[in-house]
C-alpha cells in the first residue's frame, strides 16, 4: 500500500470525525435549543404550579393563623395579657376579692354595730376619751382603702390590656377598651367606687348602715373568680377543696345575714325573745337599757350564728340555737332547703371525684388480681411469678395504666 492510500483514508477518517464531531456539536446544540425552548414553553406551567404550591402554602399559614395567636408589634403602654407581670398581679387581684368575699360582709353586719355604739360612746363626755384611745387608725379601714386603690388601678391596667381575638393578639387601644367595657367593665366599676370615700364625714348611723350595705357589690367580683377557678376543674383534689371552701363561704354569708336579722330585730320586739336575747342570758351577759356596748362578746356572737348556719346546712339542727322570731324562722327555712340543695350538689360531686381518684389504684389492684390468679392456674414457679409481678409493678410506675400501643 502507498503513501497516498495512506493519506486518503486518514483524511477519510479525520473527515468522519469532523462530521461526528459536527453532528454531535449539532445535538448539543439541538439539546440546548430544545430545553431552551423546553424552558420557555414550561415556564409558564411551572410558574403556575409554582404559584398553586405558593397559594397552598398561603393557605396552610392561613390556618394555622386561625388558631396561633400572632403578636404584633405592641407599643409601650400596652401590656400583654400573658406576661409575668399581668400573671402576678391578677393573682394579687384574687387575694384582694377573696379578703372582700370574706370581711366585707362581715364588717356590714357585726362591725358596723360596734361603729355605731362608738358613736354614741363619742358624743357622752364622759367616755368621749376612752372611746378615743380605743379607736385609733382601725387597720380594717386601711385594708379597705388599699382594696378601693387596687379595684381602680385594676380598671386601668385592664384598659391597656391585650386580648385575643380571631386568633391573634389585638393591642389596638381602642378595641381593648371596647372589648373591655363590653365584657367586665360595668361589674368591676361597681366594685371598686370607694363608698367610705364619698359618704365620709357624715357620721350618722343610717349613713353607716349604707355604706356597709353598698360595699356589699364588691362580691361581684367573685365571678371573674369562679370563671378564673373554672381552669383548675380537671384536678379532683383541687375541686374537692374549692367546693368546701364555697360551702364554708356560704355558710359565713348566712351567718353574717342571721345575726343582721337579729341585731335590727332586737329594737323593736316588745320582749326579748331574739336569739340573742337566749345567747345573752346563756353567757350572763344580758342586755342593758343604756349601754349601747352590753350583751355578749362579739366573738361569741358569731361563733354562734356561724354554728347555727352549719347545722342548718348540713341539715342536722341540735336545736340549742334555735330561730324565735318569725323572721329568723323563714331564715331558718331558707337556711335549710339552700342547704339541701348544696349538700345534693356537693356530695354529688365529692363521690364522683372520689372514684376518679381511686379508679386508677383500683385498676391496678385488678390487674395485679388477674396475674396472681394467671400464676396460680399454670403454676408457674416461683422467680418467673416474682419477676411477672415486678414487671407489672414497673411497667405502672412509668405509664399509670395507660395503654402506650393504642
Amino acid at each position: 500500500m502507498d503513501s497516498t492510500d495512506v493519506e486518503k483514508r486518514t483524511m477519510n477518517v479525520l473527515g468522519k470525525r469532523r462530521r461526528g464531531l459536527d453532528f454531535g456539536k449539532h445535538v448539543e446544540l439541538v439539546r440546548f435549543h430544545g430545553l431552551t425552548s423546553f424552558k420557555q414553553d414550561s415556564g409558564e406551567e411551572d410558574d403556575k404550579s409554582n404559584n398553586g404550591e405558593a397559594d397552598n402554602e398561603t393557605s396552610t399559614v392561613d390556618q394555622a393563623q386561625e388558631w396561633r395567636p400572632q403578636t404584633r408589634s405592641v407599643p409601650k403602654c400596652i401590656i400583654l395579657h400573658y406576661s409575668p407581670f399581668k400573671a402576678v398581679w391578677d393573682w394579687m387581684i384574687l387575694l384582694l376579692v377573696l379578703y372582700t368575699a370574706v370581711f366585707t360582709p362581715y364588717v356590714a353586719a357585726f362591725l358596723l354595730n360596734e361603729d355605731e355604739a362608738r358613736m354614741k360612746l363619742n358624743q357622752n363626755s364622759a367616755t368621749r376619751l376612752q372611746n378615743a384611745k380605743t379607736n385609733q387608725a382601725d387597720p380594717l379601714v386601711i385594708i379597705d382603702l388599699i382594696v378601693d386603690v387596687m379595684f381602680i388601678a385594676d380598671i386601668l391596667i385592664n384598659f391597656r390590656t391585650t386580648y385575643v381575638a380571631n386568633g391573634e393578639v389585638e393591642s389596638d387601644p381602642q378595641k381593648i377598651a371596647v372589648n373591655y367595657v363590653k365584657s367586665w367593665f360595668l361589674i368591676d366599676a361597681i366594685a371598686a367606687i370607694p363608698f367610705d370615700l364619698l359618704l365620709f364625714g357624715s357620721g350618722t348611723s343610717d349613713t353607716m348602715t349604707i355604706t356597709g350595705v353598698l360595699k356589699t357589690a364588691r362580691l361581684l367580683r367573685l365571678l371573674r373568680v369562679a370563671r378564673r377557678v373554672d381552669q383548675y376543674s380537671e384536678y379532683g383534689a383541687a375541686v374537692l377543696l374549692l367546693l368546701m371552701a364555697i360551702f364554708t363561704l356560704i355558710a359565713h354569708w348566712l351567718a353574717c345575714i342571721f345575726y343582721a336579722i337579729a341585731y335590727v330585730e332586737r329594737q323593736t320586739l316588745h320582749a326579748p325573745i331574739s336569739w340573742l336575747d337566749a345567747l345573752a342570758r346563756d353567757t350572763n351577759n344580758p342586755y342593758l337599757p343604756n349601754d349601747t356596748s352590753s350583751g355578749p362578746p362579739l366573738k361569741t356572737k358569731y361563733i354562734t350564728a356561724l354554728y347555727f348556719t352549719f347545722t342548718s346546712l348540713t341539715s342536722i339542727g341540735f336545736g340549742n340555737i334555735c330561730p324565735n322570731t318569725n323572721a329568723e324562722k323563714v331564715f331558718g327555712i331558707f337556711a335549710m332547703l339552700l342547704g339541701s340543695l348544696m349538700s345534693a350538689a356537693i356530695f354529688g360531686n365529692v363521690s364522683s371525684i372520689m372514684l376518679r381518684l381511686y379508679q386508677g389504684t383500683e385498676e391496678y389492684h385488678e390487674r395485679q388480681t388477674s396475674i396472681k390468679e394467671f400464676i396460680n392456674f399454670h403454676h408457674i414457679p416461683k422467680t418467673l411469678a416474682a419477676r411477672l409481678v415486678e414487671s407489672h409493678q414497673h411497667s405502672w410506675s412509668y405509664t399509670n395504666g395507660i395503654d402506650m400501643n393504642g
